[in-house]
């Protein structure tokens, strides 16, 4: 082992022990996924407006909860979503990071080819300790905002889904993320 090598372990270690101690318990292994939670979603979708098509809130409630399950298990979580991002981040784990997470929730949501529901991409500035960013999808009723839809954000829960309307998500104050990236100079298309 090159002393780089050892150094860079020894470092993973460390910051991976200092995160545990104050991070989230870890997740259960095989989270439950109730009809009951596909509903209350499915009935969340319908409440953002009286346009929305039942069977298309139907699809999307329950790919938002079940997806992310299929997503834990490729990007082999097995701890909570800050450790797991050091692990990404130290090259131990292949994907995991918050942005993953949406981004592949973008790309599923999207290949459904939704007519009245629209897909919003945001990211909530650093205003937590560890001056973390963090990454999500949020869905609305079409011609609709963001702010008017529901937070899809898996990540936070290592896979099992948390949703919300946009306004009451009292952790992160979601911003439109090419908003967020034209600040840093970077342009989306």
């Amino acid at each position: 082992m090159t002393i780089l090598a050892y150094l860079r372990t020894t470092l993973f270690v460390c910051l991976a022990a200092l995160l545990t101690a104050c991070a989230a318990a870890p997740i259960p292994e095989t989270p439950d996924v109730t009809r009951t939670e596909i509903a209350a979603l499915r009935q969340a979708f319908l409440e953002l407006d009286p346009n929305v098509d039942p069977e298309e809130a139907d699809r999307a409630a329950r790919i938002a909860v079940t997806y992310p399950l299929e997503l834990r298990a490729l990007y082999e979580i097995e701890d909570s979503p800050v450790v797991h991002n050091t692990k990404v981040n130290a090259g131990l784990k292949p994907r995991g990071l918050c942005w993953h997470w949406a981004q592949d929730m973008e790309r599923r949501m999207r290949s459904e080819n939704f007519a009245t529901l629209d897909l919003h991409r945001a990211v909530a500035p650093p205003r937590n300790i560890l001056r973390l960013e963090h990454s999500t999808l949020i869905m609305s009723a079409r011609g609709k905002t963001m702010q008017e839809g529901l937070v899809i954000d898996p990540w936070r829960k290592g896979g099992v889904l948390y949703w919300g309307p946009t306004l009451e998500d009292a952790r992160y104050d979601w911003l439109p993320r090419h908003v967020v990236l034209a600040e840093k100079g970077i342009t989306v298309p």
